[in-house]
């Protein structure tokens, strides 16, 4: 009896990745059959094969299945699948060095204001024809616990997700949600409030994230708690944009979707062309609230 019940509690465990030992995960890699996690799974003919099987060194003798190696929304396998999101976190960082040593006269050039007065520079804001603000003011930070928690974030999610996409898609991903929350918060807030940051990208990453363990059948629960947990925190400080966090939010699910559910015959297509849709809402908000105001 104590030994069917140890046999069963074997059978319900998962093994862990062989690469991961802390996650658990049902796949294999198809050709040698080690266990694999997202962040290793590597799109194949059919199924996954894991990095080593890719490069053709699992000792098998046999070159790998997929003639192209692809990451699981049909990206290219790279070396370093974090080297963009070191990228972005570098960027970031020095640009709030560069903030922080210019003083506010940088921060007001380049942070997100639909329409405001600046003693300095005249009058200022998108609705002035600076649209770039709507890119600029997603690298620029208020103060350190800011720029801190947004790119801790950035770096536990933001790994993951462009070892699953590939970095063309992970790129078009993070600037098309962050562009998203930026174009929400314009259309939305009041035009003299100025608004900084990359939460609207963060968000983005969030809500693919999202989609992608459910596209994995991962255990939702880690995710969702953590998303309700940055969306209380959202609505309950009055200094926070919380245009741009849903924005990116929904911009991000959108987008995550098309990303890891799109058909293999037109996938990029389908990709690439749900980004673009979400570009073209960003010019009509933009447009919209330009015409408000002028």
């Amino acid at each position: 009896m104590d030994q069917e019940a140890s046999s069963s509690q074997d059978a319900q465990s998962l093994p862990t990745c062989y690469r991961h030992p802390d996650r658990e995960t049902g796949i294999r890699c198809t050709r040698c059959e080690r266990p694999i996690c997202p962040e290793c799974m590597v799109s194949a003919s059919v199924g996954f094969q894991c990095p080593e099987c890719v490069r053709g060194g699992s000792g098998t003798g046999h070159a790998p299945s997929a003639s192209a190696p692809r990451t699981l929304a049909g990206g290219t396998v790279t070396s370093d699948p974090r080297l963009v999101t070191k990228i972005l976190v570098g960027a970031n960082l020095l640009l709030f060095l560069v903030q922080m040593s210019a003083g506010d006269t940088f921060t007001d050039r380049f942070s997100l204001i639909g329409q405001a007065w600046v003693p300095e520079l005249g009058w200022q804001g998108v609705a002035e024809g600076q649209w770039y603000r709507l890119l600029t003011s997603m690298f620029l930070h208020s103060g350190e616990m800011h720029i801190a928690f947004n790119m801790l974030s950035l770096w536990w999610i933001g790994g993951p997700l462009e070892a699953a996409l590939g970095r063309a898609r992970y790129l078009a991903l993070y600037f098309v949600s962050g562009l998203a929350g930026s174009a929400l918060t314009y259309l939305l807030a009041e035009p003299n409030q100025a608004s900084v940051g990359a939460s609207g990208a963060i968000f983005g990453l969030f809500g693919a994230t999202a989609v992608l363990m459910r596209r994995l059948r991962y255990d939702m629960r880690p995710v969702i708690i953590l998303l309700v947990i940055n969306l209380i925190i959202t609505f309950g400080w009055s200094s926070i944009a919380w245009e741009a966090h849903v924005g990116g939010l929904v911009g991000g699910v959108l987008i995550g979707y098309a990303m890891v559910h799109a058909p293999r015959e037109r996938r990029a297509l389908v990709q690439y062309g749900v980004c673009a849709v979400v570009l073209v809402a960003v010019v009509v908000m933009t447009l919209l609230r330009t015409a408000q105001l002028t």
